[in-house]
């Protein structure tokens, strides 16, 4: 190394480690670097704007005051522990192959040659704090389906340092499941599968451990006749190869073996899939696909700029397609330049023709619907993913006429699909899911239901949703929207199901819903567009008792910085807190803690999400609540907070916080409501 010369260690921009610093010897991550001939160095961290994606994160270590020749060693200590320091806090995400990626600028002209031989560790997972046990949420009668069983840690890896002797009692006798089970160490997750249920009714799986305490309690599976399953997917993340972490391989492993999904999908950011690696995951994708069992869909992510379109989804219904990427940004190889759509119009004119259907969703990058949209193949918008909730890509569409379902997915980039928590850096929610009403668990199955909008989505829980609307006179139902296929063809029925598009001359239609669930239900909203018609609770005024939920929620605009950062208290003045609830807290590094015996304190993001606390009180109605927060305050009367929501506006997009009461314990997990909607 020349003089003022440099070796630089670069890491991927998703880990979630603390960031390394220099100046500190007694604080986390403290680095140390030095030579075996005494010669000077300078150590620089930076976090962005020195290396290039996938690896914005560098520690720069420069020859300062002489040279190096071959033989000669530079050491570098990560979590130097010398000056008191307790070391180095890595990722929250488990990781097989943990890079510390190695470049040299050998002749000090300001250009880092990769040097071979990566040195990698292995980030594992820790013991384990909670058990999952995971059902599908609607089989039909003597239909086969499977049951997951897993320990996560603290950070939701799935860990192989579980251990236990267990008892499966269930609500609906199940063929194929034994009354006991012991779970050894080693295995990070067990399936049950072939299961099946005969009788009509809900399935719940109570998980007892030796001493009859519940370790786990499954999400509800409906056994129905009926035309359709439900089938569980998450079809957006992306891995390793591309600006996530693990393999491909791993990643699809994950969705079917640890998340026990029936459906997935990888979604790499176009601009780094070359030839040879899109070639690779349509492999992996028809190894994966077993119709019946776990359904894959090829595909990619188109990553235009917002400018031109923004993000989409791309899913083929088989392998072997032509990618039409928004550019080769991070390519050397372009030869393939002309096969590139350099913004959403032109992908739509690309897919013409194709076999596939197309997402719109929020990312970096978010998709501007009114730029572009095509109502043939962009079926669906991604209202919740690890990046947060946006309810505005799809509301943004009712003004332009679009017809298109809802989708969450994860859009993870930490190599757990179905499953993904956010960690402790840039991403502010739990990944989301997607259910689809299909008949059949396969590609074709997919995408009939996918083209009429027979699905939904949630923030990352498994629940049933059944919604219809009963039409009094009957009207007409279209297989496709009329407005892009005029020759579509439609029926008279006197029923519709969620995502039909069904023209009748009915004033008033009967909207039957019926939710159930694995956690309480605390309400039901039944929106006409925007405006909220009705809502629905399984409890009534009479039932609240001394139990505040407080949450707040959004973010500061649509684009990259779109995270709010709350800092606050909520004291109660003339009340004692017996006890907190945190709800969506992450970020285990985050507070949102109990202080005393009357105040909570909060220093927590969101991201479009929402996240809080319920408090129960030793007393509901004298005193008053004094909230301070980084976005305004409230004061109020505890008697004046009850049913209905409480709200502090606090600008940006949708930022605001909400207070209301709750009963004490809400047993509601079923709600069967019809409602007259005009």
């Amino acid at each position: 190394l020349d003089d003022t010369g440099a070796i630089r260690v670069v890491f991927r921009a998703m880990g979630d480690g603390q960031p390394l610093q220099v100046s500190d010897p007694a604080a986390a991550n403290y680095v140390t670097a030095s030579t075996s001939t005494g010669i000077p160095l300078a150590v620089e961290y930076r976090s962005r704007g020195v290396s290039a994606r996938p690896r914005w994160k560098s520690l720069t270590v420069t020859v300062n005051g002489g040279y190096l020749c071959e033989g000669d060693v530079i050491t570098i200590v990560f979590g130097d522990t010398s000056g008191g320091s307790p070391g180095m806090r890595v990722q929250t995400m488990a990781d097989g192959g943990f890079e510390f990626k190695v470049l040299a600028d050998v002749c000090a002209v300001g250009h880092f040659v990769p040097i071979p031989d990566t040195p990698t560790v292995a980030i594992v997972p820790g013991p384990p704090v909670i058990w999952k046990a995971v059902l599908p949420t609607l089989r039909r009668p003597g239909e086969r389906f499977r049951f997951g069983l897993k320990a996560e840690d603290r950070w939701g890896n799935p860990t192989d340092r579980a251990t236990g002797h267990f008892v499966f009692e269930t609500s609906l006798p199940v063929d194929g499941l034994p009354d006991t089970f012991d779970y050894r160490p080693g295995e990070k997750a067990i399936s049950f599968d072939g299961l099946s249920v005969s009788n009509p009714g809900v399935l719940r799986i109570t998980v007892c451990d030796r001493s009859g305490a519940v370790a786990a309690e499954s999400h509800p599976l409906v056994i129905r006749e009926g035309r359709c399953g439900g089938y569980w997917g998450d079809m957006h993340g992306q891995s390793g190869e591309s600006v996530g972490i693990t393999t491909s391989r791993q990643y699809f492993d994950f969705a079917r073996n640890k998340a026990f999904l029936d459906a997935t999908g990888h979604q790499a950011n176009d601009f780094q899939i070359n030839n040879a690696f899109w070639a690779y995951l349509n492999e992996l994708s028809a190894e994966y696909n077993e119709e019946g069992v776990f359904v894959t869909l090829p595909g990619y992510e188109w990553s235009g700029n917002t400018a031109v379109g923004g993000d989409r989804n791309v899913y083929f219904r088989s392998e072997g397609r032509q990618i039409r990427r928004s550019s080769h940004a991070l390519l050397t190889d372009r030869a393939d330049l002309d096969t590139d759509a350099p913004d959403a119009n032109r992908l739509f004119e690309a897919l013409t023709g194709e076999d596939c259907v197309v997402y719109a969703h929020v990312g970096g990058r978010y998709a501007d619907t009114a730029y572009a949209h095509d109502p043939k193949v962009e079926s669906a918008m991604e209202i919740h993913s690890a990046w947060g909730t946006f309810e505005w890509l799809l509301t943004d569409g009712f003004a332009l006429g679009h017809r298109c379902g809802v989708v969450c997915n994860s859009d993870g980039h930490k190599g757990r699909p179905g499953a993904s928590y956010p960690g402790a850096a840039m991403f502010g929610a739990y990944g989301g899911l997607t259910c689809f009403y299909a008949e059949e668990l396969s590609r074709d199955g997919l995408f009939a239901c996918l083209r009429r909008r027979h699905h939904y989505g949630t923030t990352g829980t498994r629940l049933h949703l059944d919604v219809r609307a009963e039409l009094p006179n009957g009207g007409r139902l279209f297989d496709r929207d009329p407005k892009a296929f005029p020759d579509t063809a439609s029926s008279v029925v006197n029923e519709v199901m969620m995502g039909d598009i069904v023209q009748t001359n009915d004033e008033t239609v009967k909207l039957k819903i019926e939710v159930i669930t694995q956690a309480p239900i605390e309400r039901v909203e039944v929106r006409n567009g925007k405006q909220v018609l009705q809502t629905l609770r399984p409890y009534t005024s009479t039932e609240l008792g001394n139990r505040i939920r407080v949450l707040w929620s959004g973010a500061e605009y649509r684009g990259r910085g779109r995270t709010t950062y709350w800092k606050g208290r909520l004291r109660f003045h003339g009340a004692t807190i017996r006890r907190i609830n945190k709800i969506n807290i992450w970020n285990h590094e985050k507070l949102a803690d109990q202080q005393g015996s009357d105040t909570v304190q909060f220093d927590t993001i969101t991201t479009g999400n929402y996240a809080g606390f319920d408090a129960w009180l030793d007393s509901g109605l004298g005193g008053q609540v004094e909230l301070t927060t980084n976005h305004g305050d409230l004061n109020t009367a505890l008697n004046d907070i009850g049913i209905d929501d409480l709200v502090m506006e606090a600008g940006g997009l949708e930022r605001r916080i909400r207070l209301f009461r709750l009963p004490e314990d809400n047993p509601h997990r079923e709600m069967n409501e019809t409602v007259s909607v005009p």
